[in-house]
């Protein structure tokens, strides 16, 4: 099945939106470094979509704002230890960042170096295993992996916390931790579903306890999610594609949670997008496959009706997909809000609640 594109989203729009549109000031000091002492200790911005009203309160609130027959939706997707360093045959040294598993012994991976390997080149790693350049397309290379051990094994021993590139250290044994949501379960991100880090086993059991259902789609965040707009036109943008499944166990339950007046509430884009890509045809239908859909102002949203996401960067795809949930001009307000009251940003940093805007 080809990948989903641009469904649902009025022209005009796309016409007329450009990327300084979604442009706001902030200040290096708010971009979170480090998590917070503990999951879930963390503040909560609340952005209603009908009146654009905005309430500033802690994440651990978050039940109060829920009503029994609401469905939670998380992403399961487990990151890998993605990052490996080593050398090639010439002596110069190399990063690579696997976007991709294939098989067992292929991966496409970024390959950071002062000059790129040709195919058939040999690169061998500091932990005393080898690979081989099996061929490159655009920014990825294809690499075969030397010997019987599978790449999941070798990452997971040798491996390190991909984090994003706005987080200025080096990974800790705690990242291996925190950087992971409590319920990931399926391996293949190199970056995390952030929304769910908040999400701590107490507050999982909380949510039950007051009649909020939880489902899983499961989305593997690739690297390009940290990618910059190149084009001033957000019609011209191509978003790159993430693996992505979503069970006929969890279209029930969104149709059973519908049918009975409960909301569907997405934590995080990476969900909404999964759901909405399931929902192309009108319907939400079980779907297994790629996306690449770019959800911006003017799209119609099928399926999400709330949504619990962090902030997200100037300019970037996701900011677009907020706004086109909540209204441009009410989440840009909210942002500079954000930034006045001194909430922290990124993944590490503070969240969001927020219920769609009407069509």
């Amino acid at each position: 099945m080809p990948p989903v594109g641009f469904p649902d989203t009025d022209p005009a729009a796309a016409t007329m939106l450009c990327r300084q549109d979604f442009h706001f000031d902030l200040p290096e000091v708010l971009i979170a470094q480090q998590p917070p002492a503990e999951r879930g200790a963390s503040r909560l911005l609340t952005l209603d979509g009908v009146s654009g009203a905005l309430a500033d309160r802690q994440f651990h609130q978050l039940p109060d704002l829920l009503r029994p027959g609401d469905l939670l939706v998380f992403n399961d997707t487990r990151v890998i230890p993605a990052r490996l360093f080593g050398h090639k045959a010439s002596g110069g040294r190399f990063e690579i960042l696997v976007e991709r598993i294939l098989d067992a012994q292929r991966a496409w991976v970024h390959l950071h170096a002062s000059r790129s390997p040709r195919a058939g080149g040999l690169l061998h790693f500091d932990a005393g295993f080898q690979a081989t350049v099996q061929g490159r397309q655009g920014e990825l290379f294809e690499l075969q992996l030397e010997g019987s051990q599978p790449w999941l094994d070798v990452l997971e021993q040798h491996g390190r916390i991909p984090l994003p590139p706005y987080i200025a250290r080096e990974p800790t044994a705690a990242d291996r931790e925190r950087y992971q949501t409590v319920y990931a379960r399926e391996p293949g991100a190199v970056a995390a579903p952030t929304a769910g880090l908040h999400f701590s086993p107490e507050l999982l059991e909380q949510l039950t306890a007051r009649g909020v259902a939880q489902t899983f789609i499961t989305l593997h965040v690739g690297a390009g999610t940290f990618q910059p707009l190149r084009v001033e036109r957000i019609s011209e943008h191509r978003m790159h594609c993430e693996r992505m499944s979503v069970a006929a166990a969890t279209c029930e339950q969104i149709r059973a949670t519908r049918a009975q007046g409960g909301r569907v509430i997405a934590v995080g884009t990476t969900a909404v997008r999964a759901l909405e890509s399931a929902a192309r045809s009108g319907a939400i239908q079980p779907w297994s496959g790629e996306t690449d859909i770019f959800i911006y102002p003017g799209y119609r949203f099928r399926c999400v009706d709330a949504l619990v996401t962090n902030f997200h960067l100037p300019e970037s795809t996701l900011l677009m997909l907020v706004a086109a949930f909540a209204g441009h001009a009410e989440v840009l307000n909210a942002y500079r809000h954000a930034v006045q009251q001194r909430y922290r940003f990124f993944s590490y940093g503070d969240a969001m609640f927020i219920t769609r805007r009407p069509a």
